[in-house]
């Protein structure tokens, strides 16, 4: 039974930076099937617009963070970057920057994984920067690791909502707060480095949201120095 539940042609669609790439790329997360991976070529990936995938088992990964980018300086809209709505989804080695809104957005996203991810506005600091960098919420079994986030205007790393998550091995700096999880359910915060923010790692319940009493969070061998 289980055999059967697996895709029987996985395939992979590579999407290359250049003249279209916008509408290449959200075509290609559209096309996708359950088992696919959709790969991103060295280069830089001038969008005008936000993304989003919303078919369950998909890989998005490019060569690495420094090299396959997704460049939103020029995004039309003031939504996410990358909005991710469907469950088991990987998404790793490569860079969002300047998007308008949220870097990465993924709601009700079960089971994600944020691995190597780069989101930056490379401008610094700044009040007009997008408020989240990774940002999931209302979701189960979260994993953040390995990631880098600088300048967002809020949180660089926001979990909110969500229930068994793990945040590890991320660097974030410059933002206003550094790691936030909110109103989450068993959560561990390790091995992170948050520097240079407002505040480093915090931990909090907000009133009047559809999940409250947010407990078993664990924040622990993090190095959290030169905050304000």
């Amino acid at each position: 039974l289980c055999a059967l539940g697996q895709p029987a042609f996985a395939k992979t669609i590579t999407v290359t930076p250049g003249a279209g790439a916008q509408e290449r790329l959200q075509e290609a997360l559209i096309a996708a099937e359950p088992g696919d991976v959709v790969e991103l070529e060295a280069g830089r990936f001038a969008l005008t617009d936000g993304l989003s995938l919303d078919v369950n088992k998909v890989t998005l990964k490019g060569q690495n963070a420094k090299d396959s980018v997704l460049d939103f300086s020029a995004q039309q809209g003031s939504g996410e970057g990358l909005l991710v709505t469907s469950d088991d989804v990987i998404l790793r080695d490569f860079a969002v920057e300047n998007s308008k809104g949220d870097g990465i957005k993924s709601k009700g996203a079960d089971r994600i994984v944020y691995h190597k991810i780069r989101v930056e506005w490379t401008g610094g600091p700044k009040a007009t920067n997008g408020a989240y960098g990774i940002y999931p919420v209302e979701s189960k079994d979260v994993l953040v690791d390995a990631v880098m986030v600088r300048g967002a205007s809020d949180a660089g790393i926001y979990v909110g909502q969500s229930d068994n998550i793990i945040v590890r091995e991320s660097t974030v700096m410059e933002n206003v707060a550094g790691i936030e999880i909110e109103n989450s359910y068993n959560a561990d915060v390790y091995d992170n480095i948050a520097t240079r923010n407002t505040g480093g790692v915090l931990i909090f319940d907000l009133p009047n949201l559809p999940q409250m009493g947010g407990h078993n969070v664990r924040v622990f061998d993090n190095i959290i120095v030169d905050n304000m």
